[in-house]
Order: structure tokens, then C-alpha cells, then sequence
């Protein structure tokens, strides 16, 4: 199986697996959270289609990859994703980040720089910050992290079956996606590591990625949904958008946070056209 082997002079590092399809231009996708590389199943098949090599890799503690107890930290992940690229020789690199991952990319680009990367796309990311603090009004509440993390402990499966209807904005009427669609994410969400899947909603909560973010020169692209109700879009890519104000910037109307699934099509046109 495709592994990027744990490198022995590096007590951080892991096994990743990753599956690396199709020829010509490079993109590599990071996924959300708490899913796996497999949400990236219509976009991959849409690039590849369209002439790209894809590459998709499982986030440390998640997937088909290692499960450590620690090391979710943006720092840690991000040098997993420099030994990703470095290992895989990859070069004018498109990097595509989704939610939590779009906090990989940034991290990536502000520790690691730009030399092997081409252009950035941050995909209903949870960039620049995601908690409030007394620098960030618009944020969420420290609170409500607080009660994902007790949901996780109490009874992950059935916080996740909650969380799968946040995700695409399901409501009694409002059936974006199928029940089989549901079924695969919790399918996926529920193989990941219970520690991984904890600690990193105070990651991706609290990690604030501005620093990051003043150090990007190569070419962006932002696309948030509107109707994003797990990663509010005026406390993320709003602020984004206006420190990279020469970044290409699409809000989906009506969008859910799962775009990838509900607007895929827009968004595969938007990812083709903009590494093209």
C-alpha cells in the first residue's frame, strides 16, 4: 500500500498513506476534518479527468494513516506535509486545502515558503482564525469548542451523526445531500483516531494563521459557502479575502460547509480553470 514512510532520524514523523493518480501538473488536496483523503472522491476524478495528477494523502490520525497520541499541532502538521512534497519530488505545486487543511497550506507557506508551490486554494477554510478572542470579535466562542470536545468524549458516533447534519446545512426540510452521502462521511469520520479527532478541534479552533498568511505571494483562490453553518464564512474567509486582497475570491450562495459534495461541480470548474 502507498505509504510516505516514517523517516527514522525524525521522532515526529509518521506513516501517511496517500494515493497519487493521473499525470501532468501536480495538485495535492488535504482534507477536512474528521474525515479522510476519500471526500476528495469527485474532485479527484474531475482532475484527473481533466489532465491533473492528483495526490490525496490522510492527515496524521485519520484515514489509513498513523494514529499517534500527539503531534496535531498546525507545526507538526505542516512538516508532514513538507515531507509529503519533498518525498514525492513534487514541484509547481498546487496545494488545496479544505477547512482544517486549509490551515496546512497556510502553515505550509509561512514555515516552508513557496519554492515548490505554484498556487494556493483555500476551500471553506477555518484560515485566518476561527475562535473569538479579543483580536477576533467575529469568531466563535471558546464555548461552543469546548462542547464538541465533551461531545467527542461522551458519545462520538452519535455526535457525529449530529455533526454530518451541520455539515451540509440539513434541516427538516432541507435535504442537501442523500442519506447514503451521510452515511459515507460518518463512515469515514468515525474510522479516525478518537484522540486525533479531540484534540485537533482545538487546533484548527485556535491557531491563528495571520503571520501566515502576510508572508503569501504566489497566486490564492478562496471559495466559502454562505450558508456555511460549521465554519462561519464572515469570521474566515471574509477577513482572508481582504488580507490577500489580490486573491481570487468565489462566495457559493446558498452553500453549506460540505460544498465539495453539495456544489461540486462549480467548484471542480473554479479548481480546474485556476490551476490551468
Amino acid at each position: 500500500m502507498p505509504y510516505i514512510k516514517k523517516d527514522p532520524s525524525n521522532s515526529t514523523s509518521v506513516n501517511l498513506f496517500f494515493e497519487d493518480i493521473g499525470s501532468g501538473k501536480p495538485v495535492l488536496l488535504i482534507h477536512g476534518w474528521p474525515v479522510s483523503h476519500e471526500m476528495w472522491e469527485y474532485q479527484v476524478n474531475a482532475l484527473v479527468d481533466a489532465g491533473y495528477r492528483c495526490i490525496a494523502y490522510d492527515r496524521r490520525g485519520f484515514g489509513q494513516s498513523d494514529k499517534p497520541w500527539d503531534g496535531y499541532d498546525y507545526d507538526t502538521l505542516a512538516a508532514d506535509l513538507h515531507q509529503v512534497i519533498t518525498t514525492l519530488e513534487l514541484n509547481e505545486l498546487t496545494l488545496v486545502g479544505f477547512s482544517m487543511g486549509g490551515g496546512e497550506v497556510v502553515r505550509y507557506l509561512g514555515r516552508y515558503g513557496s519554492s515548490r508551490i505554484s498556487k494556493a486554494v483555500l476551500v471553506s477554510s477555518v484560515v485566518p482564525l476561527l475562535m473569538k478572542t479579543e483580536r477576533h470579535e467575529e469568531g466563535v466562542p471558546k464555548e461552543m469548542f469546548d462542547e464538541i470536545v465533551a461531545n467527542i468524549h461522551k458519545d462520538r458516533p452519535a455526535f457525529l451523526t449530529t455533526f454530518g447534519k451541520q455539515f451540509f446545512s440539513e434541516g427538516v426540510l432541507n435535504k442537501p445531500v442523500s442519506q447514503e452521502i451521510q452515511n459515507w462521511m460518518h463512515q469515514l469520520a468515525v474510522a479516525s483516531s478518537p484522540r486525533a479527532t479531540a484534540v485537533c478541534v482545538r487546533s484548527f479552533s485556535e491557531t491563528d494563521f495571520r503571520t501566515d498568511l502576510s508572508t503569501i505571494t504566489i497566486p490564492v483562490m478562496i471559495i466559502h459557502g454562505d450558508d456555511d453553518k460549521t465554519v462561519p464564512i464572515k469570521a474566515t474567509s471574509e477577513i482572508t479575502s481582504s488580507l490577500l486582497p489580490n486573491a481570487a475570491y468565489y462566495r457559493f450562495e446558498n452553500a453549506p460547509h460540505g460544498l465539495f459534495i453539495t456544489h461540486k461541480d462549480e467548484l471542480n470548474q473554479l479548481l480546474i480553470n485556476f490551476i490551468g
